[in-house]
């Protein structure tokens, strides 16, 4: 069964929270076409390799929105890379912090939020594979330990 998503989803990075530690978030707007929009309308886009980046005074999202179905000749490039709207304050301290604590920026989430597409960035350490297993490890137990309630509750 696949994990209740908030509303207004469209796509989530569920791979980034196993690779890495998510030390912040931060809500950001997207600049989009026309196009790109009505594709995620349709529930059609992936995180799976997005990465963002600081490039000069902006930041810059590398995500795959797929072409639009419906469109005529005038559609987008599905690999472009799209400039995230930030405060200028925001894009100073998470410069600055990725500068010099060797953190990164992961695009969590893709959602509506009413009319507006939003991103979801966090501000991320990657894991070591020794933390990745015991992150495994522990939620095994953790589904062991609720089975075992679940049973128990049932029987007496």
């Amino acid at each position: 069964m696949p994990r209740p998503q908030p509303p207004g989803t469209v796509a989530t990075n569920r791979r980034a929270r196993h690779d890495y530690d998510i030390l912040e978030t931060v809500e950001c707007g997207i600049v989009l076409r026309g196009t790109e929009v009505k594709t995620l309308r349709q529930g059609k886009a992936s995180l799976q390799d997005a990465y963002a980046g600081i490039e000069g005074d902006d930041v810059i999202l590398h995500m795959q929105i797929p072409e639009y179905s419906h469109a005529g000749y005038a559609t987008h490039e599905p690999l472009r890379p799209r400039k995230l709207l930030l405060h200028r304050d925001e894009i100073t301290r998470l410069a600055q912090r990725v500068r010099e604590r060797g953190l990164t920026l992961v695009p969590l989430r893709v959602y509506f939020k009413g009319q507006l597409v939003k991103v979801e960035l966090g501000l991320a350490r990657g894991k070591r594979a020794y933390d990745k297993r015991q992150a495994i490890a522990e939620r095994d137990a953790g589904r062991e330990m609720a089975r075992a309630r679940k049973a128990s509750s049932r029987t007496g």
